[in-house]
């Protein structure tokens, strides 16, 4: 059966609303923007943030009903999402640089709610966050950098950020092996159709034969990146048309960013990279310190097979839970992995309506 071909960043997923795109830069110089899906005003306005290697595009899938949808058919008529340094929309993943997640946090999200607000005004904001977008938001949150935020929903990790054994090896080896030996300085899922006998394309190679679960050499690189040696979702819950542009929906990873989740993992919970940089004095060293003074209600998402982050989100719970008793939620969903909690094709019947319900009691 031939798959359904569906555009590459295509804003198509999403119906009877109005979009408009909304450019913005960071004070280190990134130019990123953020993109508003209107359908009617709303006194709370959701924002969503996307995942490293993701995009927007993980909330706007035209294959199934996607968050953005979801939101406008449960009342909240004014959804944006945002594409930040780390979304495989912009060059800045595969560029040579060294970016991570203290950038993120300082600089990406509070210009990014700037923007937001210039054109909402005071009006209620809620955020949800997926993967390093969730622990950077998290960061910039507990750190002051971004305020007013009435409720925040992290899927599959925030604060304290834990891994299989085999990730935590990778985390640790694989960035000096693949900057300083092997080559290139970026890992990319589309490594399986690169040019015959190049680096990447003998590097999708090796990775194939440990990944039996599919045949679908993005899918195998993924894995490769961010699953611990499985697979970043549970594949019963991925429409095959989602399977078959895996290449589209994910892009390079800068092996950067892996140094500072392996200090963040081997520290138990969100750290500053280099205590000793200046540009990040704003910053704590430790994201938890002042965490009894944050009154941001959390949801914390994870799939029960989640083999990227583990069991992160019910220790982070159950830590803040200590710091600000019966302020935050866990929800742990049977079946899902990392990713399917967003893109999985009935996302929209298991998972959604608990995240909506969160906000609904959040908002007013």
């Amino acid at each position: 059966m031939e798959q359904q071909r569906i555009a590459r960043f295509t804003l198509a997923g999403v119906t009877d609303a109005e979009a408009s795109v909304h450019p913005f830069a960071t004070d280190d110089g990134l130019g990123l923007y953020l993109t508003r899906f209107r359908r009617a005003d709303c006194d709370d306005v959701v924002l969503l943030v996307h995942g490293l290697t993701t995009s927007s595009d993980m909330f706007i899938m035209p294959e199934h009903t996607n968050m953005v949808n979801f939101l406008h058919d449960a009342g909240f008529g004014d959804v944006w999402t945002v594409d930040f340094r780390i979304s495989s929309r912009f060059p800045y993943n595969s560029e040579t640089q060294r970016h991570n997640l203290d950038a993120v946090a300082l600089h990406d999200h509070p210009a990014a709610l700037a923007e937001l607000r210039r054109h909402i005004g005071d009006r209620r904001v809620h955020v949800i966050t997926h993967c390093l977008g969730a622990v950077s938001f998290a960061m910039a949150l507990f750190a002051g950098t971004v305020t007013g935020i009435t409720s925040l929903t992290c899927n599959s990790v925030a604060l304290t950020p834990r891994t299989p054994r085999w990730s935590k090896i990778k985390l640790g080896y694989g960035p000096p092996l693949m900057e300083y030996l092997l080559g290139p300085y970026h890992l990319d899922p589309r490594y399986g159709t690169a040019p015959i006998m190049t680096r990447g394309w003998m590097l999708a190679k090796a990775v194939a034969p440990f990944h039996r679960d599919c045949e679908e050499p993005a899918c195998h690189m993924l894995s490769f990146m961010w699953g611990g040696g499985k697979p970043i979702f549970t594949h019963a819950n991925i429409s095959p048309v989602t399977h078959g542009r895996l290449p589209d929906l994910f892009g390079a990873c800068n092996v950067n960013y892996y140094r500072h989740i392996r200090k963040m993992v081997c520290s138990g919970r969100a750290v500053k990279y280099d205590p000793r940089d200046p540009r990040y004095a704003a910053l704590p060293d430790d994201y938890l310190s002042r965490a009894e003074t944050v009154t941001t209600p959390i949801l914390f998402l994870t799939g029960d097979r989640n083999h990227v982050f583990t069991d992160s989100n019910i220790v982070c719970h159950r830590l803040l839970e200590k710091a600000t008793p019966g302020l935050h939620e866990l929800a742990i969903l049977p079946g899902y992995g990392h990713q399917d909690p967003f893109i999985g094709l009935r996302a929209d019947t298991e998972v959604f309506p608990q995240v909506v319900d969160f906000l609904k009691r959040k908002a007013g």
